[in-house]
């Protein structure tokens, strides 16, 4: 495998409808493809802007199937420029609408369809509350033209829950494609470079650049390496951080150095206690007292 993979993280408006959000998205993939592409990575929901209506038949009417035209588009296009597309989508199904990406390989092949497990629910006007949680964190291998890498995602608020990318780590991920719609400010910035650290995982976020609702740009790149044997003390792990802008950023992913630290870092595995962890898996009350239940 050559040394690095060049990832394109598509900060960009939405248009203002499925069918020009399509159209936008194509042109940006191109030219995302033109800068030597490996993989480009939407924002969270582009489908429809991250726009999720509370009347449900417009809610209904806004999703779209992951087997339905939009969807398929970016797939044949990932073919066509033979380059990874992440495209992120109101997804319609069965069980209710789910926040989704599908991850297409340059062949145009499905890599794997991950649904945000932690949905957003404040007791908000404007929250994820409508939307149906997914059950699983899939990890897969991406063919790139650079060579294979392992993958997974996290979805937006996915982030603030440590067990989401501890799960992707455990289960061979190597890079986190993070579709993303909110303010990235320290806080938040800081739980992806913790995420990256702890777990020795890339995290490739991507988000609405201002001044779209609620957003303000600002994708990143998290490489996971924090020691080098030639570096005294630690390292920046951020490869990239963009501005608020509108645009294509390129970061560029040294995949080697990460297994090669990878390697040599194994010992946190080695020294986890899982048998002392249990009550990460009880279901914990409300402060009501109440066990919630599952969205769907």
């Amino acid at each position: 495998m050559n040394d690095s993979i060049n990832i394109a993280l598509l900060q960009i408006l939405p248009a203002g409808s499925v069918e020009r959000n399509m159209e936008k998205g194509v042109r940006y993939c191109k030219d995302a493809k033109a800068r030597d592409a490996d993989i480009a990575l939407f924002p969270e929901m582009w489908s429809s802007g991250y726009t999720i209506p509370r009347d449900a038949k417009k809610l209904d009417a806004m999703a779209v199937p992951a087997d339905g035209e939009f969807v398929m588009r970016f797939a044949a296009l990932a073919k066509e420029l033979e380059m990874a597309i992440g495209i992120t989508f109101l997804e319609k199904s069965g069980r209710g609408p789910k926040n989704s990406i599908c991850l297409f390989d340059r062949q145009g092949r499905l890599v794997y369809k991950y649904s945000k497990v932690h949905i957003c629910d404040f007791g908000e006007p404007d929250d994820e509350s409508v939307l149906c949680p997914g059950d699983d964190f899939p990890v897969a291998t991406l063919n790139t033209a650079k060579g294979d890498v392992m993958v997974g995602s996290m979805i937006c608020y996915d982030r603030e829950f440590p067990e989401s990318a501890r799960i992707l780590a455990l289960r061979g991920a190597e890079l986190l494609l993070v579709p993303n719609a909110c303010p990235m400010e320290i806080n938040r910035l800081s739980q992806l470079r913790g995420r990256a650290y702890e777990d020795l995982l890339a995290i490739a976020t991507c988000n609405y650049p201002a001044p779209h609702l609620d957003c303000n740009g600002h994708s990143t790149l998290f490489d996971g390496v924090a020691y080098l044997r030639e570096m005294p003390g630690s390292r920046d792990m951020c490869v990239l951080e963009a501005d608020e802008t509108e645009g294509v950023f390129l970061a560029r992913l040294d995949i080697a150095t990460l297994r090669e630290y990878r390697k040599r870092e194994a010992h946190y595995l080695h020294n986890r206690r899982p048998e002392y962890y249990g009550i990460l898996a009880d279901r914990q009350p409300d402060r009501a007292g109440n066990r919630r239940l599952p969205v769907c």
